[in-house]
């Protein structure tokens, strides 16, 4: 499972799929594709012959946010839909959070349904590998993949690569499975 932050105004907003249409969704299709999750680098339409393998893009808001940055109110309207799209995977094994707000928002989720404690107990961090327990799925924190994370090299293609290759040794560990 991989969760976002909302989608793009002129990216999934007009296209019908998250991360399509837009910088975004450039830098990471072409991340799932190096690491076996998605069949092309690129996806521009619902309808361009993308397939996904192994993993669901959804995001914590469904609305483009102005400034990219959601109300507190916009992210407990849309909590319900990610909380749906959670409980419609039941075999999630890996969850990777693009940027802190899915992180938290994930956590926040985590933590009401009784499953963790406290969010405390987690540190953002670029790839990081958190282990909820509880029969929780694996967490991955990592940068957003937003045009300013990228531009200024916070995160490069290499560091989203990595990221996917630990989801799919966690997915898989042996590598004839995958």
């Amino acid at each position: 499972l991989i969760v976002g932050l909302a989608p793009a105004a002129h990216g999934a907003n007009r296209t019908g799929r998250m991360f399509t249409g837009d910088r975004s969704g450039d830098f990471l299709y072409r991340a799932l594709s190096e690491t076996g999750f998605a069949s092309q680098p690129e996806s521009v339409s619902a309808g361009d012959g993308l397939v996904l393998r192994d993993a669901y893009v959804t995001a914590s808001v469904r609305c483009a946010p102005p400034d990219n940055k959601p109300a507190r109110e916009e992210i407990r309207t849309c909590r319900g839909y990610l909380e749906r799209e959670i409980d419609l995977l039941p075999r999630v094994s890996v969850v990777v959070a693009l940027g802190r707000l899915a992180f938290d928002v994930y956590l926040s989720i985590l933590r009401d349904r009784g499953a963790i404690r406290s969010r405390s107990a987690f540190s953002f961090s670029h790839d990081g590998e958190h282990h909820p327990g509880n029969g929780q799925p694996v967490l991955i924190s990592s940068y957003h993949p937003s045009q300013q994370n990228t531009s200024t090299k916070r995160l490069t293609l290499e560091m989203l690569i990595s990221v996917f290759a630990r989801a799919s040794r966690l997915i898989s560990p042996s590598p004839e499975a995958r």
